[in-house]
Parts: C-alpha cells; structure tokens; sequence
C-alpha cells in the first residue's frame, strides 16, 4: 500500500465513517469504528525496503515506537481539552500548546517524514518544483548542498523543513525540538528528522551520513505533488 494523500483524516469518530485517499490505489477504504482515537497508520512499505539507508530494526523503534507513544500521548492528552477532543492531528498540532502540542507535532511530523520515502523512489524533482529549486540554488545539487548544511548545524534535536510559501517560492526551516510549520502560512512539502533516535542504531552519531543517505529514498514525486497540491 502506497502513500496516504491525507494526514487530517488520520482521526476516527465515533459512530462515522472515515475515508482513506490512498495514493496508489485509486479507491478508498471506508473504516467504520467505535474508538474516537487517533490511529497508527499503516506504514507504505515493508519495514525493510529502506535499506542499508535506514534499518529495519530502526523503522520499527522509530515508528512503530516512537511514533505509537506519540499518538497514545496525544489521546490521553486531549481528552483533557474540550475544544479539541474528537479533532484531526492536524487540527490539533494547530491549535494546542505545550505538552499536547509537543506530542501531536511529532507524531504529525513522523507520519509526514515516513510517507516521503519509497523503495523505488524517483531521486529529483521536476516540473513545476524543479524549476523554482533551479531558480533559487542553481540546480539541485547546490539545494541539497543548502538542506544539508542547515540539518548538520541545528543544534540538539529537531526537524528540517523544505517549506512552500504562499507566492510559490521555497525556503529551507530548521525547527527544534518538536518544531512544526503548520502554525505558520507555509506549506511543508518534507520534513527530515534530526533527532538522534531517527538514525543512532544505523549511524551512531554521524548525522550528515543519516542525512546524506536520505536523498536515496526521498521520493520527490511524492514532494511534487505536496508543491502542486493548492
């Protein structure tokens, strides 16, 4: 199964049906449940297929455990804010604070990282995208040059960002912590995890190589659609 389109319909209401937009498959899913939880999506491919760039042993910490204890955060959180219980993860990491929002963020933040990458990933962008890379870096190798730079030197934990701004041009983020942009007017188009449980068992402390190995399964027909998506 394929990448999701959506990540706001990640929750499930009592007593409604949910539709899943599955990228690959053009069909839907129709998921009838009791629980008014955010759920764990599955993950797009096996937890394999990313290798030797990122472990198999890392996929399954890294999302089937880290990412689970942020949700199972996120639903014990929010049942302590009226306004937001029973609401998207989006709308959540939007409009929260503190320790919910910390958590809503990094599990919006995983989910939005793991679906960027594929096995067979197509490694450059182009149309539209590719040509707003090459008018602002020059070409694609002096961009990656550019993210490469600004996720080795944030310090501590945290996120990189490719961000589109509402005027079409992009701009490189990087965000501590659970840094999100979805509280801004920018449109994430992908977000690379710099926290160091995101590669420590496959790299140990070298965060560019976890960084460099990425562009191998970054899929940028899948950052494409982000950028044209109005």
């Amino acid at each position: 199964m394929k990448n999701f389109k959506q990540i706001a319909i990640l929750t499930i209401l009592f007593g409604f049906s949910v539709t899943y937009h599955l990228q690959a498959q053009n069909n839907t899913i129709r998921i009838q449940s009791e629980n008014p939880n955010i759920v764990l999506p599955p993950l797009p491919y096996a937890e394999n297929e990313l290798e030797p760039y990122i472990s198999a042993q890392t996929v399954m910490l890294h999302y089937g455990k880290h990412l689970k204890g942020y949700i199972d955060n996120v639903n014990r959180l929010v049942k302590d804010d009226s306004q937001l219980m029973g609401k998207d993860l989006e709308t959540i990491v939007k409009q929260s604070e503190g320790t919910l929002y910390n958590n809503a963020a990094q599990a919006w933040n995983h989910i939005f990282y793991f679906d960027a990458f594929s096995s067979h990933a197509q490694h450059q962008p182009s149309g539209d995208l590719a040509k707003q890379i090459n008018k602002q870096w020059g070409d694609f190798s002096n961009f990656k040059t550019a993210f490469e730079s600004i996720a080795n030197s944030l310090f501590g934990s945290g996120w990189i960002w490719l961000v589109k701004n509402k005027n079409g041009s992009l701009d490189i983020i990087g965000e501590s912590n659970a840094g999100n942009v979805l509280k801004g007017d920018k449109k994430p188009l992908l977000g690379v995890d710099v926290w160091e449980h995101a590669y420590y068992l496959d790299y140990q402390n070298r965060r560019a190589n976890h960084v460099n190995g990425l562009w191998n399964i970054i899929d940028w027909s899948i950052v494409e659609r982000r950028y044209d998506e109005k």
